[in-house]
């Protein structure tokens, strides 16, 4: 389930509080697991702060938390603050636009993300895939595992995300795939010849932002 954290504080220095927060993304660049946050002040008391940050889910905000560059940045937001900031945390039950994110997030996740088990972040464990160019649809999670591992094995390959729509639990999703063909596929000896292909995605998501088929 996605998770949503919002932070509150009271401050007079809003100005070092930015400048702050602008430090701890540069800091934690390629580590930080949000995937979207908003600061706001309060129109009847420009003291009163709020960050709304984002996550795929809580385990995930956790990770972040742990991380010694939060940790820093922490003891220095509590300095900047009149008191001590408070925490609410929330489970979100549905949310389009994470859809959206999560969506794209697959694509990305698909081409770069080292540790295929970190997939299970995006994807539920019975998601079932009808691709047409599969003889057998790919069902479940060490299916889509393997199905990634042999692309990877054969292609140096990214996605571009062209278009996307969303409306209830779908997203349509157009792609655009290329590759350079570096290893052994489907008995095809590596050729160095640089490939693309297009496509279009409809994914199902289930109500805590997993996608359950494609």
């Amino acid at each position: 389930m996605s998770f949503v954290q919002i932070i509150d504080c009271k401050t007079s220095r809003v100005d070092d509080l930015n400048r702050l927060m602008d430090r701890w993304v540069e800091q934690t660049k390629g580590k930080r697991t949000a995937t979207h946050s908003i600061v706001g002040t309060d129109r009847s008391d420009a003291s009163h702060v709020v960050e709304i940050v984002e996550f795929p889910s809580y385990d995930v905000a956790m990770r972040n938390s742990q991380l010694p560059e939060t940790d820093k940045i922490f003891r220095e937001m509590v300095a900047l603050c009149d008191e001590m900031p408070t925490f609410t945390d929330l489970d979100v039950v549905r949310d389009e636009a994470l859809y959206k994110a999560n969506a794209r997030r697959f694509f990305e996740m698909l081409a770069d993300e080292p540790e295929l088990a970190l997939l299970d972040e995006v994807i539920a464990e019975g998601y079932h895939d009808h691709d047409p160019t599969n003889e057998q649809d790919t069902i479940g999670m060490d299916a889509m595992r393997r199905e990634v591992e042999m692309w990877r094995g054969g292609f140096d390959f990214a996605f571009t995300v062209e278009d996307q729509m969303a409306e209830g639990d779908r997203v349509c999703t157009r792609w655009t795939w290329t590759g350079t063909h570096v290893g052994d596929f489907m008995g095809l000896q590596p050729t160095g010849m640089k490939v693309s292909m297009t496509g279009i995605v409809i994914h199902r998501f289930r109500d805590d932002g997993k996608i359950a088929e494609g």
